[in-house]
C-alpha cells in the first residue's frame, strides 16, 4: 500500500498511481491529518477521497506510531495520549474514542485502532504493561465503532493491532485479545522499529500461527523487497512502507535484479535504460546516464521517474506473488527472487 501521509503520495500525482502504478489502496495518516488540514476543513470536503481526488479504498494509521516517536512531547495515560505537535508546539489529547470520531471525518475505509508502540529494546514488564493498555483502549475504541455510523454513506472497516514486542508469549496473549473483539482486519504492530530482521521474521512467523485464518493480516511498516517475500511466506496478506518513495527521493531504484543507486558515478556514460521491458518510465524511456544527471543536478523530475518507478515495481512484485500463489508455486519461486531483489547493482 503506497503511503501517502499527508494526503499525497510524495511526488507522484493520483492519475500515475491509478492508471500508471495501479495502485489499489493508498495510506493517510490520522495524527499529520488532524493536525494540518484539521477536522474542521476535511469535514468541509467532504471528507479524505474527495479532498485528495481519490475515489478508492484508503487506509488511516490512527497516529499511534507517531506519537511513540514524539517520546519527549508526549504523556500516556488510561485516558489516551496527550501529545504537543510537532507543528507548533500547541497540546492535544488523542483517545481511543476520538480516534474513531477523526477517522469517521476522514472516511477512510480502513481505520487503525489506537495503540502504544513500544520501542525495541524494552523489558518484559514494560511491554506487557503496554500490551494491555493497547488492549483496554482497543475496546473502548471497538464500542466507539460500533457505536457511531459512518458519516459518507460507505462501509467502513475497523482494524485492530497486535502488540508484545519481541515477547512471544505477550504476542499470543495480544493476538487473543485483539481477536476476542471480532475487528475486521488484525495488524501486527511494534515490528520493524529498530529490532534485526531475523528477529522481525522470527516474531511475524510466530505471530501468523495464532491469526486467524479468514481475516486480513496486515504487517504495519514493512518494508524491503525482500521482507515482503519473506513475510508473504510467513502467512502477511498486506503492507505498508515509505521506503519506495522514500529512497526513491534519494535515489535509489529497486528492480527484479536488485538495488540501484543512481547518484553512483558508474551510471554516468550508461546511455541506456537499465531495463527497457519492465513497465516504469524511468526503465522503459530514459537513459540511467540521464537519470544520474537528473540526481546530481537535483532536478525534481529526478524524484518523481524513481519513485514512480519503485512503487510500480513493488506492485508489481506483489501481483507476481499473488500469481504464484495461485499456482501453488510460491514457496519455490521466493527464495530465489529473494537472492534476486536484495543484491546491489
Amino acid at each position: 500500500m503506497p503511503v501517502g501521509t499527508l494526503g499525497t503520495v510524495k511526488a507522484v500525482n493520483q492519475d500515475d498511481l491509478l492508471q500508471k502504478i495501479k495502485a489499489q489502496i493508498i495510506l493517510g495518516n490520522t495524527y499529520h491529518l488532524y493536525l494540518r488540514p484539521g477536522n474542521k476543513i476535511m469535514q468541509e470536503a467532504g471528507g479524505l477521497h474527495k479532498f485528495i481526488g481519490w475515489n478508492h479504498p484508503i487506509l488511516t494509521d490512527s497516529g499511534g506510531y507517531q506519537i511513540f516517536s514524539l517520546t519527549d512531547i508526549r504523556k500516556l495515560s488510561e485516558k489516551g495520549a496527550e501529545f504537543q505537535s510537532h507543528l507548533d508546539g500547541s497540546k492535544h489529547l488523542f483517545t481511543p474514542e476520538n480516534v474513531v470520531d477523526t477517522q469517521r471525518i476522514l472516511g477512510s475505509d480502513i481505520m487503525m485502532i489506537l495503540d502504544e508502540c513500544p520501542p525495541w529494546p524494552a523489558e518484559y514488564d514494560y511491554v506487557k504493561k503496554s500490551m494491555d493498555l493497547t488492549y483496554r483502549w482497543a475496546k473502548r475504541g471497538r464500542e466507539q465503532f460500533l457505536e457511531t455510523e459512518p458519516i459518507y454513506g460507505h462501509k467502513q472497516f475497523q482494524f485492530g493491532i497486535v502488540q508484545g514486542g519481541t515477547f512471544k508469549d505477550l504476542r499470543k496473549e495480544s493476538t487473543e485479545q485483539m481477536i476476542s473483539l471480532d475487528f475486521e482486519g488484525l495488524a501486527i504492530g511494534g515490528l520493524s522499529v529498530g529490532e534485526p530482521t531475523d528477529t522481525m521474521y522470527k516474531i511475524t512467523d510466530h505471530n501468523t500461527d495464532y491469526l486467524p485464518h479468514d481475516k486480513p493480516r496486515y504487517l504495519m511498516g514493512v518494508g524491503t523487497p525482500g521482507n515482503l517475500l519473506q513475510c508473504v511466506a510467513l502467512g502477511i496478506d498486506m503492507f505498508d512502507c515509505v521506503m519506495p518513495t522514500r529512497n526513491a527521493r534519494n535515489g535509489m531504484l529497486f528492480t527484479k535484479d536488485g538495488t540501484i543507486n543512481l547518484k553512483n558515478a558508474k551510471w554516468k556514460h550508461h546511455h541506456k535504460p537499465f531495463d527497457s521491458d519492465f513497465p516504469s518510465e524511468a526503465c522503459q524511456r530514459y537513459n540511467m546516464s540521464y537519470l544520474h544527471h537528473l540526481f546530481r543536478a537535483s532536478e525534481l523530475l529526478g524524484l518523481e521517474l524513481a519513485s514512480k518507478h519503485n512503487l510500480t515495481f513493488y506492485l508489481w512484485l506483489m501481483e507476481r506473488i499473488r500469481e504464484h500463489i495461485e499456482a501453488d508455486t510460491y514457496q519455490d519461486w521466493y527464495p530465489g527472487m529473494m537472492e534476486r531483489v536484495e543484491r546491489r547493482i
